[in-house]
């Protein structure tokens, strides 16, 4: 539904209705953008003989849809129908036995809680089985219900994390009450739903790190205080083959940037792989799980941090690290392999972002992935035997044949003189100058951006608009320095970052001054308002989706939550709250502004577009906001995210005029 609006607005949405009604085709291209990837996970069986992926069915249910290679026959299972859960993932326990993950959002003492749940079923969609642990009167709610973490041989047992929430004793009966409390690790199979206890339950276990033959070799561990908040430490376990008792790995101290923390274990090999900074930077580095604690760096770059790790096959044998300067680049550890992506990208010159996804148990096929940023990328099966690539199924067959705008990787100058990296995407048709445009800062904001394809970047490209995503600083990637105290604390910085960039468009002769806007999603939905607060006559429009708008409210937020200390310690406190919310400056505004918001969203409440949008109302500025019944965060619903393109270009247009 649409949020009510002050009479100043009806000018503005008269135009709005106009521009939509001028623009020939604009809301069949905002449909074709607006669909959600046909292909949202996918995997091979072990042995080869079929693919699984999760589809969308209907605007915003869920199926998956197994395909015979051998036939080309694909057998469709109904999933979700996006109303209570939503699939998240979907692999092969066995040549005909899948496990799904599904994510949901439920009410629980008068909060908003997310909980996920794991089903198995046969390939053919028969015999399914619920796999988590079902607790009686459980003294909290059970939030998480596990994870696979090592597939093994594909005979149909997995290992898996579970969640063990202690129960209340039933009064007037003989019922024993199970008061084992925290995350364990059992062995399930998956058929019959029985479990062999591999890993008692520890209360304060985060996860397990299984080694790919079968072990569990590490474990990390999240103290709390004696009020059960998190501290915002780690500490990190091992066990040498055949060990029983945990020895100590590494402990990373909430302040403290020089930590080991490893990120996954190669059993084949023996040995963890772990970040630690190098000159202000992270590096990876193999230590080595026989008791010596033998460390070697693996990989390093001077100017970004390496931060993930490439696993392959079942037994998730790491094969090499990525990191991303212009675009994402591998570092192969493995020679075949590093041979095999050079191939594939002779092979696949437009599409040279190549991904191996998955492989059979003996690694003979293997599901890759290829795409760029004007192609959304094709689904490959490749068998080394006779070096035969397949394609398999499209990311976004909507979008096949349309006019995309190239990413190029750019640089422009901050205020003090700090060059900043940025995508800039320019319309298809090769339009240069004098252009509308955008400024898309990021969420997170500990995130950044990537070269690749964009769905929200690509509709607004094919629409008209030159766009401009700034790496501002703030944003991970490109070390300690350049996040300083994160794009909270320090919003000043990022937020003037984020206005330079319109600036340098305005500069360059790229954007037309008075066809300057922003559009911001959570976090960059908070910097596309408060830019608006720091400059009001820079951007001529706003559009600000599931936005922080409150820094004192987005605190609030967490309580009740084990992380409510994190909370405040990543906002702070001070004037700089005040000053870094947007909702307490609307009288501020002179853009007009449109915002969008899931009325489930758990990561940032609906409450803090509705404050902005109330301030703003009552401050007598232009806001109109849009909310999406039933929706989170990341609004995956083809039907809404339709909507958001549709109205955020007429919005925009009007507001420029045209």
């Amino acid at each position: 539904m649409i949020g009510r609006t002050g009479v100043a607005l009806l000018a503005l949405l008269a135009g709005m209705d106009a521009a939509a009604q001028t623009a020939p085709g604009a809301e069949a291209l905002a449909a074709k953008f607006g669909a959600r990837e046909a292909v949202q996970q996918i995997s091979l069986a072990p042995d080869g003989a079929h693919i699984a992926y999760i589809t969308p069915a209907g605007t915003r249910g869920s199926a998956a849809v197994v395909v015979d290679l051998a036939s080309g026959k694909s057998t469709p299972i109904g999933l979700s129908d996006g109303a209570r859960m939503t699939p998240l993932s979907c692999g092969w326990a066995s040549a005909a036995r899948l496990v799904c993950k599904f994510y949901g959002i439920s009410d629980y003492g008068g909060q908003r809680i997310s909980f996920t749940r794991l089903l198995g079923f046969d390939a053919d969609g028969r015999n399914s089985l619920y796999l988590g642990r079902r607790t009686r009167n459980g003294q909290r709610p059970n939030q998480f219900d596990g994870s696979v973490i090592d597939w093994r041989t594909g005979d149909g047992k997995v290992l898996m994390e579970r969640n063990f929430v202690p129960e209340r004793a039933e009064l007037g009966t003989n019922i024993v009450a199970d008061t084992r409390d925290g995350l364990g690790v059992e062995l399930v199979d998956t058929v019959t739903g029985k479990a062999q206890m591999v890993e008692r339950p520890d209360a304060e276990a985060e996860t397990y790190y299984a080694d790919g033959q079968g072990n569990i070799r590490m474990k990390m561990e999240l103290p709390r205080s004696g009020t059960g908040q998190l501290k915002g430490d780690a500490v990190y376990s091992y066990r040498p083959i055949g060990a029983a008792k945990w020895l100590p790995f590494s402990t990373s101290l909430r302040d403290d940037r020089n930590s080991l923390d490893p990120i996954g274990v190669d059993g084949t090999r023996n040995v963890a792989f772990a970040t630690k900074r190098l000159d202000g930077r992270l590096a990876l580095y193999s230590v080595a799980l026989d008791g010596s604690m033998t460390r070697d760096l693996v990989s390093s770059n001077p100017q970004v941090d390496v931060g993930s790790i490439v696993r392959i096959g079942r037994r998730g044998r790491i094969i090499g690290a990525t990191y991303v300067t212009d675009r994402r680049q591998t570092d192969y550890f493995d020679p075949d392999y590093k041979k095999l992506a050079a191939v594939l990208r002779r092979a696949l010159p437009k599409t040279p972002l190549i991904h191996f996804l998955g492989a059979t148990a003996d690694e003979d096929r293997l599901l890759v992935f290829a795409g760029s940023d004007t192609d959304p990328g094709m689904y490959y099966l490749f068998t080394k035997a006779t070096r035969k690539l397949e394609a398999l199924v499209m990311a976004r067959p909507e979008l096949e044949g349309a006019a995309l705008g190239q990413m190029q990787a750019v640089q422009f100058p901050a205020k003090d003189g700090t060059m900043i990296p940025a995508y800039l995407t320019l319309p298809p048709g090769g339009a240069t100058r004098g252009l509308p445009a955008i400024v898309m800062p990021h969420g997170g904001p500990a995130s950044r951006d990537e070269w690749g394809f964009d769905w929200l970047v690509q509709f607004f490209a094919a629409r008209g608009y030159a766009v401009l995503q700034p790496e501002f600083r703030g944003s991970t990637g490109y070390g300690d320095a350049w996040f300083a105290d994160n794009g909270f604390k320090s919003w000043e910085l990022a937020i003037g970052d984020v206005s330079d960039a319109g600036r340098w468009l305005v500069g360059q002769g790229i954007a037309d001054a008075t066809k300057l806007g922003i559009v911001g999603w959570s976090y960059g939905g908070y910097a596309a308002l408060q830019s608006n607060v720091v400059d009001p006559d820079l951007f001529k429009a706003v559009v600000a989706i599931a936005p922080v708008t409150d820094l004192g409210r987005t605190k609030d937020e967490a309580d009740g939550f084990a992380n409510r200390d994190l909370v405040q310690r990543q906002i702070g406190s001070g004037e700089n709250v005040g000053k870094g919310s947007p909702a307490r400056h609307a009288d501020r505004f002179k853009a007009p502004v449109l915002m969008f918001h899931g009325e489930t969203d758990v990561n940032v409440g609906i409450g803090q577009s509705r404050l902005m949008d109330k301030r703003l109302r009552a401050a007598g500025k232009q806001s109109t906001l849009v909310e999406f019944p039933g929706l989170d965060h990341q609004l995956d619903d083809s039907a809404a995210r339709t909507t958001l393109l549709a109205k955020s270009d007429a919005f925009l247009r009007a507001a420029f005029g045209h």
